[in-house]
């Protein structure tokens, strides 16, 4: 296992950003950088034994500046959506950026953990990023201490690891937000990948993407990915849930849910043989299907646009702070919060 660390441009500011690399036997890596612990780049050996890169993104931090689709980013403290930019905890409501038409989505485009420069230490395979988050920023509650850490494993898995204190009770559901496409982030868009699910519900939204409330039984649906199938065989289905996301961005209610890390969904993509199966010990998992990239320019050229990635959010229910029936995500002094996932990699 090796690790390496090179510099990746500049702030604004004229802060300097570092790139640091994992790298295990196998020629399986991660690069992360401390530019909101963002994952840059996952090289991942196909049935051949040829590695490519299969994360989108962009070659050094000015891309990162906007970074509209949320190209392999942490985001919290708070990922995807909370109905009406707000939320209540013991009677005080707390109001958030309507970012996303009366929305929030992903706590905050310009000063989102995304967007911060976090402290960065290396461990033997793994690199640990943290930052202090400061009662009252973005409108959430709490002096929080977060941190991040990617750990590359011998057996080619990608461990993100999330710790998070609070000296109030906050709002915290993080998760990364990396696209993938196991082709090889400049090849075609994703929709040949095939997919699948471990869960029999899933939390059908309203147009404005916020949650309905109702678990929703896949079976019959556009939404049933117990089987694997490729993602293009319903995403054009007339069906009103894809209409609302342009095809899929829907959180699936994880099947056998008890805090333990289990499998949630697994990927492949059948030219190159890459497989990738994705582990949570949360309750939810976020399929976005790429559907709203806008076409713009990545790494080495490539020029990425609707469906050229997806991503496999690992997360609890969105706008769960305002469902009570839906799993607390309430963190605070008595309760900190602490969740991992792992994302595996195959060549068959």
């Amino acid at each position: 296992m090796a690790i390496t660390t090179d510099n990746f441009g500049k702030t604004a500011d004229g802060t300097q950003v570092k790139l640091y690399t994992i790298t295990n036997n196998n020629g399986f890596s991660a690069s992360v950088t401390d530019f909101g612990a963002i994952l840059v780049k996952l090289f991942v050996p196909d049935k051949a034994g040829k590695t490519v890169d299969v994360v989108l993104g962009h070659d050094s931090v000015e891309g990162y500046f906007a970074n509209g689709s949320f190209f392999g980013a942490t985001v919290g403290p708070s990922a995807n959506r909370v109905d009406n930019a707000s939320f209540t905890i013991d009677g005080v409501k707390y109001q958030l950026a309507a970012n996303d038409r009366t929305n929030n989505l992903h706590s905050d485009v310009d000063k989102g953990y995304h967007k911060r420069v976090w402290n960065a230490v290396s461990g033997d395979n793994s690199i640990t990023f943290s930052i202090d988050d400061e009662d009252g920023c973005m409108g959430f509650p709490g002096n929080k201490k977060v941190q991040v850490t990617y750990t590359v494993t011998d057996d080619n898995a990608l461990k993100i690891d999330y710790d998070v204190t609070s000296d109030k009770k906050t709002l915290i559901n993080m998760t990364n937000h990396s696209y993938f496409n196991l082709a090889g982030h400049n090849a075609d868009n994703i929709e040949a990948h095939r997919l699948s699910i471990n869960a029999s519900h899933y939390t059908p939204v309203f147009e404005r993407l916020i949650p309905t409330g109702e678990l929703a039984e896949v079976e019959g649906t556009p939404f049933d990915f117990r089987v694997m199938k490729a993602v293009g065989d319903d995403i054009e289905a007339d069906d009103i849930q894809l209409k609302y996301g342009q095809g899929y961005d829907h959180n699936f209610v994880l099947d056998g849910y008890d805090g333990t890390l289990r499998k949630a969904a697994s990927v492949e993509e059948p030219t190159s043989g890459r497989k990738m199966d994705v582990y949570t010990d949360q309750p939810g998992i976020q399929f976005y299907a790429g559907n709203c990239i806008a076409p713009e320019n990545g790494k080495e050229g490539a020029v990425y646009g609707k469906r050229s990635g997806l991503c496999l959010e690992t997360q609890c229910f969105p706008d769960a702070v305002n469902q009570p029936q839906f799993p607390d995500v309430i963190y605070g002094p008595e309760r900190p919060y602490r969740t991992t996932t792992i994302y595996k990699f195959y060549n068959e």
